[in-house]
Order: C-alpha cells, then sequence, then structure tokens
C-alpha cells in the first residue's frame, strides 16, 4: 500500500426519521480512511449501518452530518470513480451476460468498439468467457455473481464496494469466488486500487481484509480499527489466524461498561426500544444442549462452537444473545457460558424446560412480560397487533417493530404464555386466568 488515500470519511452520522418525529440514529460519528492497495472491511451484526455506510459512500444517499472524501473531492452524489458489487446478483433477466455487463459502461459515453471491448476483456476476467449470449437464468449462482463482479469492475473504478457479496452463495462456490478474487488482486489484474467488503463472515474478513474495523450496533460506529497483518494466500489453520479469528469474536462480544443489557436498563422496562431478532426456539435449544454436552460442559469458544455447528456471525450472536437475555448463558471474551439456569434448561423434560423459558421469558424480556400483562387486564384478553406495533414504531423502524414483534411471538408461542393469530392479527390468552 502506499501514501495515497483514496476515501476520506469524517464524522459521518445518520438517521432516519420515526413516525412519532423523533429520528433513528443508524451511524454516528463514524472515521474511516482507505488507501490505495487497502482491502478494509466492515464487520458487525445485523443492524450496524455497514450497508447504509456504503449507500454514502457510493453517492446514493447522503449522511445528516460528517463529510466523505473521494480523491480529495467531497461525495455529494454518485462518483464515477466508485463502484459497487450487491449481495443479490441485480441483473436484468431479459439481458444476456454481455448486455448485462455493457450496460454500466453506457454512461461513460465510450464507442460502440470500446465498450464491447471492455466487456469481453471484463468477462474473460472473471471466468466466463463462453457465456457472453448465455441469460442470467441460465446461469448458477455463483455465475451470476461473477457477472456483477464484471459489470462494476469494466468502469475501472479506484474503488470497489462490495456489500457482502459471498453470502447468497453456497459454502463452495462463495470459498471459490473469494480465493479467484483475492488471487486476480494480488497479481495486480483487477482494474482497482482499494476495496471495502462488507460482512458478517469473521473468517472472511480474516481471509480477504488488510484491515477490519469492528461496528457496534444501535447506533453503528467503530469501536475496533485491527490491522491483519498476514501474506496471502492466508491458512485458515495457521495458529495467526486463528488467533486474530478470536479476537475479532471477543471484539464484537465486548459489551461497553456503560451500556448495560437490555433488560436492565430503566427507561427500557415496557420492552419497547429493544430491537429483538427472530431466534427458533429450536435453535435455543439445539445450542444449550451442544454447549451442555461433552467437550464443552458447559463453556466454549464461540469461534469453536461456529464452527461446530457451521453458523456464521449472523446466526449465531443472535442466538447466544436471546440465552444471555434469558440469563441462560453470558457472552463475553469470545465465550459463551451456560448458567445454572442453562444447565437446568438443557437437562429438563419438555414440560418443566417450557415452564423454565415461561418464567425466564416473562422476567427478562420486558415486551413479552407487557403482552402478557396487556392481555391478562383486559376483559376480553385479546390485542389487536396494532396495540404492539404502534407502541414499538414510535422508538424504531416499521420493519424493526414487525421483526421484534415477531421475536415475541415465536418465544411466546413456545413458552405458551400467549397465542396469535395471524390471519386475524390478534393474541390472546388461549387460556386465561
Amino acid at each position: 500500500m502506499n501514501d495515497t488515500v483514496l476515501l476520506d470519511v469524517r464524522n459521518l452520522r445518520k438517521a432516519f426519521p420515526k413516525p412519532d418525529g423523533g429520528e433513528l440514529l443508524v451511524l454516528d460519528d463514524v472515521n474511516l480512511r482507505v488507501g490505495e492497495g487497502e482491502i478494509v472491511g466492515l464487520l458487525g451484526r445485523s443492524g450496524s449501518g455497514k450497508s447504509t455506510l456504503l449507500r454514502l459512500i457510493a453517492g446514493l444517499a447522503r449522511p445528516g452530518a460528517g463529510s466523505i472524501f473521494y480523491l480529495g473531492s467531497a461525495v455529494d452524489g454518485p462518483a464515477s470513480g466508485i463502484a459497487m458489487v450487491f449481495q443479490t446478483f441485480a441483473l436484468f433477466p431479459w439481458l444476456t451476460v454481455l448486455e448485462n455487463v455493457e450496460i454500466g459502461l453506457e454512461a461513460l459515453g465510450l464507442s460502440e468498439p470500446e465498450v464491447r471491448r471492455r466487456a469481453i476483456a471484463g468477462i474473460d476476467l472473471i471466468g466466463l468467457d463462453g457465456f457472453e449470449s448465455a441469460y442470467p437464468r441460465e446461469l448458477s449462482g455463483g455465475m451470476r455473481q461473477r457477472v456483477g463482479f464484471a459489470r462494476a469492475l469494466v468502469v475501472h473504478p479506484n474503488i470497489l464496494l462490495m456489500d457482502e457479496p459471498f453470502s447468497a452463495l453456497d459454502v463452495l462456490t462463495a470459498e471459490t469466488l473469494r480465493t479467484d478474487f483475492i488471487d486476480l488482486w494480488t497479481e495486480g489484474k483487477l482494474p482497482i486500487k482499494g476495496v471495502i467488503l462488507v460482512t458478517h463472515n469473521i473468517e472472511e474478513a480474516v481471509l480477504m481484509c488488510d484491515r477490519v474495523l469492528v461496528f457496534s450496533t444501535n447506533p453503528g460506529r467503530v469501536v475496533s480499527d485491527i490491522r491483519i497483518d498476514l501474506p496471502q494466500p492466508r491458512d485458515r489453520l495457521d495458529p495467526m489466524f486463528r488467533e486474530l479469528v478470536d479476537r475479532l469474536y471477543v471484539e464484537l462480544t465486548a459489551r461497553p461498561a456503560a451500556q448495560p443489557r437490555a433488560a436492565e436498563r430503566p427507561d427500557r422496562v415496557s420492552g419497547v426500544g429493544t430491537v429483538l431478532p427472530r431466534v427458533s426456539s429450536n435453535l435455543l435449544s439445539g445450542l444449550t444442549e451442544t454447549l451442555a454436552a461433552p467437550p464443552f460442559n458447559g463453556h466454549a469458544d464461540l469461534p469453536v462452537i461456529a464452527s461446530e455447528l457451521s453458523m456464521e456471525l449472523d446466526e449465531l450472536f443472535p442466538v447466544a444473545e436471546h440465552l444471555q437475555r434469558l440469563r441462560f448463558a453470558e457472552v463475553e471474551g469470545g465465550d459463551i457460558r451456560l448458567t445454572e439456569e442453562g444447565r437446568r434448561f438443557a437437562q429438563a423434560e419438555l414440560d418443566e424446560r417450557k415452564q423454565l423459558f415461561a418464567h425466564q421469558l416473562l422476567c427478562y424480556v420486558p415486551l413479552a412480560g407487557h403482552i402478557r400483562r396487556v392481555l391478562d387486564e383486559r376483559p376480553s384478553h385479546t390485542a389487536p397487533w396494532s396495540r404492539f406495533s404502534d407502541e414499538l414504531e414510535d422508538h424504531m423502524s416499521e420493519d424493526s417493530a414487525e421483526e421484534t414483534l415477531r421475536a415475541v411471538i415465536s418465544l411466546g408461542r413456545y413458552a405458551e404464555i400467549f397465542a396469535y393469530d395471524d390471519q386475524r392479527q390478534v393474541f390472546s390468552l388461549e387460556n386465561p386466568t
């Protein structure tokens, strides 16, 4: 890497309006630099604002505060030297591979022969020569994503933004595409000078990046900037590689002292304001049972348990955090440890397990307790979806409110503390007491 600064993001802030007239803060005081020759990873959980940050850098949205400078000039709209590859393939199904790649060049005002030359060169570069006349429906997922890469690369951008480009692919295809990309990058065959990679896959970040910025959530802030000083190609079994993976798990599970758990915050006792991801009771039970059994015996490193269960960051962390929220486990320093209640839950028969789950849910997930109290107090023992969704939307986005309600419905059904009729959109008590 040389000293040329391709991108300089300073004190960036982004918020979205809420129905109550307030704002939902997504990014706060974000600073980052990308130098020529760098691949910089943005690592964090869902809701940390990583994709929003990419859209701001690409000029597809405007920040509420702060500045973005590309090669010294402020970004106030789409920049010609910045291109993006998305998680979804975003191909036009009625166009061939060649036509899909050519369409990315049309805005450059190039001659038709030059457009054709660049498109064919891009297709050859990413290994799809021979498929120029194929339509997207004829291609596998990995091949369609290669077309997406070709379309971004043929404009010869200085910076390539990649928004979880491998997450929609199967494991083997994703690994092949990552390896091919890194080979082309290290050999200097890609017409780009810097890369920003959004990922939730810790090993992917260590495999590909020179630096990894770890983001907190709600709002997204850069909490760590970790340099990956390993030569390419990298070996997952290298002790230094494993050490960096472990360090990133520790960073992602660290809880700032100034921010106690949501269930302990006095301003959130009603549950409105805490976004909950949807996690099935089967996953909660399965992780608890796996932790309780040998060789873990109640305590495991998160990277080890993730590998054991073939789970990625965005799959494992919500499950682990739900167990922590229910006081079945403690997550800290990259480790997860079952509590006494967690051990009891893992060893209990079904009826006892459900009773214990219901007790913990009502005590430590405020929204669940809030819904149950409303149902208990109403003569009809029913309440519409809107009774709680409207309340949640005063504190979070409409999508987050729906996700949170769906999450609590799933947990409440398992615990049998209330029922929900999705067709009528009504909560009720099956056996009012």
